[in-house]
Order: structure tokens, then sequence, then C-alpha cells
């Protein structure tokens, strides 16, 4: 009865609300989004250095988030780099002194704070020529015209906060106000407000500094340097930002004046920030950076993309109008309609222009969402809660919407999908909440990714073994649908083809488990099972196979050398090397090796009918089922404790290809040794498997940010709402794309040979042209 109820109200739902009104309600959403965040921005102005100055909040203790923008902590040496040759000074009291040494110990974390605390103290690096002097001007007075480069702060306690040292302090202000700003027209100038104090813990001899007093300070130099100059915009800029940073840590302050440390080293990295993200360009520093210019490869593709789209509209038209042309006239005595016997069928020119205007249109969404900075981006922050009460949730969710299979083999297609379904969806929330920092959740979904290629090298393997198909139409339908989508946003993001690892992992992969069986003897199951020399020779062949990876990974030389021939270095270099390609695929390298083994095994069973896969029924017998599942679930729990306990990452790392399979095997056997497990599946995380390789490249641009980074911001001030809804176009983008792919897929790869190598020699055509024009657009960017 409740599983009748279930499916009424499942039909109940799918009548009203489908996944093409799911598409045009996201559809619907970006154009309301992108309209209010073009307003937004034109409203209140289009600079996020502004935002970065002034305005921002914690996300977590020490962890401050600038408005509508990411920023980037500075290492030593990016620091010197940006700021060679170049001459600082912090001018001022004593606070400003202290972010005077919180900004010098980025360059240099060994300076000490040492010196006369009422003196000038100067800083050389001579490595990178960068001079940082700190002035000590403790208060705005006629002496600062005697010195264009002198920069000060003020002292309420010098003139006993009277409101005298106000009234002379403005007039100060608005004599060096012209000065300021003929220096701003050559130089960076930043007006430091005044930091609140906390006046409980101040001594008696600083009781005068109120935080009333300090506020008219700040408001008048506001207003001052701000009208300093007629019919434009002030040249100096505000470093407000300290002001809201310190009032939340001046608790924590020793004597209520002065900032705690990490307060001084956040404004400190802001001022880095602000200074070098324009420089160095971080991919992790949106604020202040201006929008990337367009290549030529990508102009191109815009204008690929905007002929498609008039195409398409110009033939809907034409095809519209001549459907009104031949629609079914009303019989006059009758008065029934009479149908039209003939329907035209859908053209493939027509499936291509739709399928291209589709994919300008959501390539559009990606180009917005984080190379033209229309919609903000914010720095990730690891809380255990952000991590888990998802994963509950997805959990909880993926229980309820459960089916019957429609076969109760082991690991069969509905529970291979519900596999790549929940693995992606851990994945997803593994990657928003920055849970990369916390080591025992890296290891488990290093297992996670271990996993999804273990079922690359079982099912390729399968329907090789099983098929026989070496076809080159095979190899072409597999290659075409796991690179489309890479290949097109390296065109439209203009990112290099290793920076989706993932997709190249796998590609190298199929075509390793393609080349080991399509080579001489070409051995299949049908041959084999007339003679069992041949599975021999098989085992023979992954030996080898094992050899050759086991040669790879303990030899970097060649490894290098053979992925840095032209033109694989163009697929698989990234930062000008190879090694970031080295690295991923020796991580997970045995575990295709171990799914290829694992996939002749069972298959092997399976035809001696050895194994019992009938729905309900357990997979061995009794003794031999509980047996393997006790050993299961010990080895499952025996790695999770192993991995929760890591501490050191390289060493982890090391141990991981090795001891992976033990949880993917235990994981395998407690799913299906018993028949009720085997004949169940989650139906929800199996839609997610079905897009899950699409979830993974769409997430880099349009739910993450920055290239996977940071976190897209479609509604700023309400971090739940945002992930819902752009959560809810992710997943509808990403269906979309997944369904063009098939579409094209079907157009671009036909069955017949012939043409299908006419396509192959266009696209190898293609290639080349992208090629060259890579090749030119590098030389033009040195």
């Amino acid at each position: 009865m409740a599983a009748l109820a279930y499916n009424l109200g499942k039909r109940e739902i799918n009548h009203y609300f489908s996944v093409r009104s799911a598409k045009v309600l996201a559809l619907v959403a970006v154009l309301l989004l992108a309209a209010c965040h073009l307003a937004s921005r034109r409203y209140r102005g289009n600079d996020s250095c502004e935002y970065l100055l002034s305005s921002g909040r914690f996300l977590g203790e020490k962890v401050w988030q600038p408005h509508s923008c990411m920023m980037h902590k500075y290492k030593i040496s990016e620091a010197k780099n940006c700021l060679v040759d170049k001459h600082i000074a912090f001018i001022g009291d004593s606070r400003i002194r202290q972010l005077f040494y919180s900004f010098v110990k980025i360059i240099n974390p060994q300076f000490k704070e040492e010196g006369n605390k009422h003196e000038n103290i100067p800083f050389e690096d001579k490595t990178a020529s960068v001079k940082v002097d700190f002035l000590w001007h403790p208060e705005v007075n006629g002496s600062m015209k005697q010195c264009i480069k002198v920069w000060t702060e003020w002292s309420i306690k010098i003139h006993n906060g009277s409101s005298e040292a106000l009234s002379q302090y403005k007039m100060n202000i608005t004599s060096i106000a012209p000065l300021l700003e003929k220096l701003a027209k050559t130089s960076d100038v930043y007006w430091v407000l005044q930091d609140p104090v906390y006046e409980d813990l101040l001594s008696e001899n600083r009781k005068m500094i109120t935080n009333e007093k300090i506020d008219a300070y700040n408001e008048a130099a506001v207003s001052i340097l701000n009208s300093s100059t007629r019919n434009s915009k002030s040249n100096v800029k505000m470093f407000s930002v300290s002001k809201l940073i310190a009032q939340e840590t001046i608790m924590e302050s020793l004597d209520g004046l002065h900032l705690p440390e990490s307060s001084r080293e956040t404004s400190a990295m802001i001022l880095m920030n602000v200074y070098c993200n324009k420089i160095l360009k971080p991919v992790d520093g949106s604020c202040c950076q201006p929008r990337p210019p367009l290549t030529l490869i990508q102009k191109l593709a815009a204008c690929f993309f905007t002929l498609s789209i008039i195409g398409y509209l110009i033939f809907y038209i034409i095809h519209r109008n001549a459907h009104r042309k031949n629609k079914p006239c009303t019989d006059l005595e009758s008065g029934e309609e009479k149908k039209n016997i003939i329907n035209t069928p859908v053209s493939s020119l027509e499936i291509l222009l739709q399928s291209f205007c589709k994919l300008g249109l959501i390539m559009a969404y990606f180009y917005m969402c984080d190379r033209a900075n229309l919609f903000m981006k914010e720095n990730k922050f690891y809380t255990h809660s952000s991590f888990f009460i998802p994963i509950i949730y997805i959990l909880v969710l993926g229980v309820f919407y459960n089916e019957n299979t429609k076969e109760t083999k082991v690991l069969n297609r509905e529970q291979t999908d519900e596999w790549k379904g929940w693995m992606q969806l851990v994945i997803l929330i593994y990657h928003i909440s920055g849970a990369s920092t916390f080591l025992p959740v890296y290891m488990h979904i290093r297992v996670l990714v271990a996993a999804y290629l273990f079922q690359t090298g079982y099912g390729h393997f399968s329907y090789f073994w099983i098929k026989g198909d070496f076809g080159i139409h095979r190899v072409c339908q597999v290659l075409f649908r796991l690179n489309f989508l890479v290949v097109v946003l390296c065109i439209v993001m203009d990112r290099p083809y290793q920076f989706y690892y993932f997709v190249p992992l796998v590609t190298v992969w199929f075509m390793v488990i393609y080349v080991t069986l399509a080579l001489w003897p070409q051995i299949i199951q049908k041959k084999a099972n007339g003679n069992c020399f041949w599975h021999f020779g098989l085992l023979l062949k992954l030996g080898f196979l094992l050899l050759f990876i086991c040669f790879l990974a303990y030899s970097q030389g060649a490894f290098e050398k053979i992925f840095s021939l032209w033109p694989l270095s163009k697929c698989f270099e990234l930062k000008g090397n190879v090694y970031e390609w080295w690295f991923r695929w020796r991580l997970d390298r045995y575990v295709v090796f171990h799914g290829m083994l694992f996939a002749f095994i069972y298959l092997a069973l399976q035809k001696r009918q050895i194994l019992s896969e009938g729905k309900g029924e357990p997979l061995f017998s009794n003794k031999i089922s509980n047996f393997l599942l006790f050993i299961s679930v010990v080895s499952f729990l025996t790695y999770s404790i192993w991995a929760s306990s890591c501490k050191n990452k390289a060493e982890c790392n090391e141990l991981h290809p090795s001891v992976s399979v033990v949880q993917i095997l235990a994981f395998i056997l407690i799913r299906n040794i018993p028949g009720y497990a085997r004949s169940v599946y989650s139906s929800f995380f199996a839609w997610f498997g079905k897009i899950s390789l699409e979830l993974f490249i769409c997430q880099y641009h349009i739910w993450l940010a920055a290239d996977t980074r940071g976190i897209l911001v479609l509604i700023p001030g309400n971090p739940m709402l945002n992930i819902i809804v752009s959560t809810f176009i992710f997943v509808c983008v990403a269906h979309e794309i997944s369904q063009i792919t098939n579409d094209l897929a079907q157009i671009i790869i036909p069955k017949d040979n012939s043409s299908l190598l006419k396509r192959l020699a266009c696209i190898a055509a293609f290639f080349c042209g992208l090629l060259i024009l890579s090749s030119i657009q590098d030389k033009s960017k040195h």
C-alpha cells in the first residue's frame, strides 16, 4: 500500500514538475540573478578593491572574508616578486607600527619587533630590492608640509582628547589634503582609519581615548579627504576595513589599544592583496583583479556560438512557418480536423544547431560565473558541520528513494549508477566545504576517486571481454563522451586540458585498457571458453601491463619524457611541466588494473556458475557468504581507522595506491553478497550517477568559483539560500550538457566507417588549427 501510494505520488509530482520545467525555472533564475547583479554593480560600482578596503566579515576565528571577492594568502616568494624595486612607507602612531611589522613579516617572517618605539624603523630586503619604512608621526601637524612623502596618523592622547585638538586636526588635514592628492597621482596612498579601543582595558594615561572621539576624528578625515577634489573621486583610498576587523577582535587586546597579532596579519594581507593582485593575478585572489582580456580562441568561440544561435533561430522560424502552412484544416461538414499522416522527422542539422545553440547559452553562463566578474566569489571555510551535515542529509534522501533493480547481477547497471551518484555527491560536498584541509576526509575522498577509476577498469574490460567490439566507432564514442565538454571548456574558459585532471586520467586509462585487449593476440570470452589456455594468455597480458605501470611509476624521468613530447605536452602540461600529471596518474596507478582483474575473476566465476545471482539469494553458500561479509566489514573498518588516523599526507599518499583496493573490494562484497541488498538500489543516487562526469566538470566554474578555489555567490548575505539556488542551477546545467553530449555524439560519430573516417579527418584538422592558434597565443603572452 505504501509503495503504491509512493508511486502514485511520484507520478503526480512528475505530471506537474519535470526535468524540463526545472530547466526552464533555472533559466529564469539565471536571467533574474544576472539582471540583479548587473544593476547592483552599476549602482554600487564595479571596483572590488573598494569592497576589499571597506567591508567584509569573519568566517571563523581568524579567517576574513571580503565582501564579494576572494583574498589570496601571499607566500614569501610571491610577496617579494610583487614588491621588487618598490619603496613602501607606513606613517603614523604605534598602531600603524604594528601594521608595518605584520606587513614586513609577510616578506621576512624572521624580522623581529625591535627598535625604539618612538623612532623611524627601516626594513630592506636586498634580494628583491624592497624597502619598507615606518615613519613615526603620531599626529597631523605643520611639519608634514615640509615633505610630501610623509604620511601621518594622529594621537588623541597628546592633546588629552580636547575639542580644540579636533579643530586643529581638521585644519591640518585640510592643509595637507592637496599634497596627498598630488602624491596619490603617482603612488598608492591609503588613509588608515583609527581602530576602536576597548575602553575597559585602557590604562589611566589613555582613558581620554574614547570610541566616540575616535569616530569624530575618523569622520573628519573621511569628509575632508573625500571633498579635497572637485567633481571627481579622491585618489586617496580609505583603509576602513581595519576598523571592522578591530571591532570583532579588540576584546582580545592586551592593553585595550593595540590589536592582537592575528588581526594585524589580516590587515597586512589585505594591503598585500590590494597592491599585488593586479600584478600577480592569483587565481584565488579575485579582489582588485580586472576581467581577463579575451583571447583569440575565445573570440572565435564566441563568434561560432553566436552564429549557431542565429542559425538555429532562422531555422526555427522557417520550420515554424512551414508547419503553419501544413496545419490541418477543419472539415466544414464534420467539424473535425483532417490529420496529417506524414510526420516530418527531425533533421540532423536541426539537432546540431539546437545543441550548439543551447551549448552557447550555457557557455555564456560559465563565462559570466567564473571570468566576467558579474557574480560574486567567496573563499572556502571548513567546519565539520559544513561537511558532515550535508552528507547525512543526502544519505537519508538516498535511502528514502529506493527501487527494485531490473537484474540482480553483481555491479549491475543500476547499482553502478548508484555508486557513481553517491560518490559524486560526497566529492561535491568535499569540494565546496573546503574539507581538503582535514586529512582524514581527504584520504577517504581519495578512495572514492580510486573507486571511480576501478569502475572504469571493470566496466570497459567487461565490455571488450564479452562483446569483443574493438571497432573504431566504439572507441570514438567513448572518447567523445568523455572529452567533449572539457575541450569546449578549455576553449571558452582558456584553461589547459590537464586542468580538468580527472578526464585526462580516465581517457588515458581507457586507451590503456583498449590497447591491452586489442593487441595481438585478441583474447575475448567467446574464444577463451573454448580453451582455458586463453585465460592464461590474458593473465599474461595483465601481468605485462602491471610491469609497465610499475616501470612508469618508479621512473619519473621516462614518464616525463613520454608526455613531454609534442603534441602530448600540450595536453598534459600544467604550468610548463608534466609533474602534476605524473603525480595524479601515480596516485591511483594500480586501481584500474585491480578493476580489470576483478572483472576477469568475476566473469570467470559467473561463467562456471559458481555464483548465485538470483533475486534474494546470497552470492555464495551461507557459510562462505557470512565469512566473506565478516572479513569485508573488518577490512572496511580497518581501512577507515587507518585513513582517519593518518598524520602525514605524503606518507599516506605513498601507501594509498596499494591499499585503496581493500576498501573498494570490501564495499563491493558488502553491497553484493546479500541477495536483498543486490536486489534494490537508490534511484536518487542513480539519477546523479548518470550525469556524474558532467557534475564533476561543471562544478569547476558554476558551483565553485575561481577554478574550484572559492565558492560562487549568486545570492549574497544568505549562504544557505545561495547554496540551494546555485546547486539547483548547477544540476540542471549538468543534466542538459549530458543530453547535448549524447545528441552530438550520435551525429558527429556515425556508425558508418567511411563517414566516420571523414569526420575524424575534420576533427584532426580542427585540433591542428587549435594547436596552431594556441601556440600563437602563447608567443604573444610571452
